[in-house]
């Protein structure tokens, strides 16, 4: 009970990392942004991790695991996501992330071998359409921007799959400390070029005091907090069940509500009726169902 509800309060810090998201790429570029963020959480992690277990040294396949966790997780995720806010609406984003419960089943299934049941299939097959239902006004208004916006969202949402799957292949090896430690130096390390260059033609000087904060907010507690939690969860539960819990991701509201309050964006019909069949998605997750095969 406890590991499942150490994944769902991580959802629900990362479904707020969707509006902030929005907020600070208004101010800062997206490379530079992220390397503020993860110099802020080694800052942290690193003294705490060594005054608690002191420098850990893991087998090889574990530094691959966690290199590659932070490669899909951290890199190409914050990538894409970033980059996808930038032309889509942050409710849009927020509907799409709710398919990470279905994409984390399906890749469950390939590659880790879990069961493959009829719910997760119909499951799947829902989020899909969901999906396809949101992009609709895109397409039919030849938004190419907000549909180009759209699937960078989705290949951030397969990469955060990725990050749980890799979380969970050594969550019974590697510390929950350990793990955020390193996926957050790995993380600085992988911005740390683009964001030099970035940084060039930036004014630090314009940056207001609220701009830092959201900084610290993302690097402290949407990186450090959310890390070791969902890392703590997935030592206990399986990858198919940590995705269905992803789904308190866009079901905490904060995605919605922050929207709506703070960037001023209006939900269509469309993406109402698209989300409706991401929740029946969800649900057919949830429910236990017959192994297929």
């Amino acid at each position: 009970m406890w590991a499942n509800g150490k994944v769902i309060l991580a959802m629900t810090i990362v479904g707020s990392s969707v509006v902030v998201g929005k907020l600070i790429i208004q101010s800062f570029p997206v490379f530079l942004a992220n390397e503020l963020r993860f110099l802020v959480a080694s800052a942290v992690l690193v003294p705490l991790w060594m005054k608690v277990e002191g420098f850990s040294v893991l087998a090889r396949k574990d530094y691959l695991s966690i290199f590659l966790q932070a490669l899909f997780g951290v890199f190409l995720f914050n990538v894409l996501m970033l980059n996808g806010l930038s032309l889509t609406s942050a409710i849009e984003a927020g509907i799409i992330t709710s398919t990470l419960p279905a994409c984390t089943a399906a890749l469950s299934v390939f590659l880790l071998k879990e069961h493959f049941t009829r719910n997760i299939g119909l499951g799947i097959l829902m989020a899909v359409f969901g999906t396809v239902l949101i992009n609709v006004t895109s397409i039919s208004t030849i938004d190419l921007p907000s549909l180009a916006g759209n699937l960078l969202i989705l290949g951030a949402i397969c990469c955060e799959s990725l990050f749980i799957i890799l979380g969970k292949s050594h969550s019974k090896r590697v510390s929950a400390l350990t793990v955020a430690t390193l996926v957050s130096c790995f993380g600085a390390v992988l911005f740390f070029p683009f964001a030099i260059a970035e940084s060039r033609s930036f004014a630090f000087k314009e940056v207001t005091f609220a701009e830092w904060g959201l900084v610290v907010y993302f690097g402290i507690i949407v990186t450090v907090l959310a890390f070791i939690l969902m890392q703590q969860g997935l030592a206990r539960i399986s990858a198919t069940s940590a995705g269905i819990l992803t789904s308190f991701l866009p079901l905490s509201s904060i995605v919605f509500v922050l929207s709506s309050l703070f960037l001023g964006e209006k939900i269509s019909f469309l993406q109402c009726g698209g989300f409706v069949f991401i929740l029946g998605a969800l649900y057919l997750l949830s429910k236990p169902s017959t192994q297929i095969g």
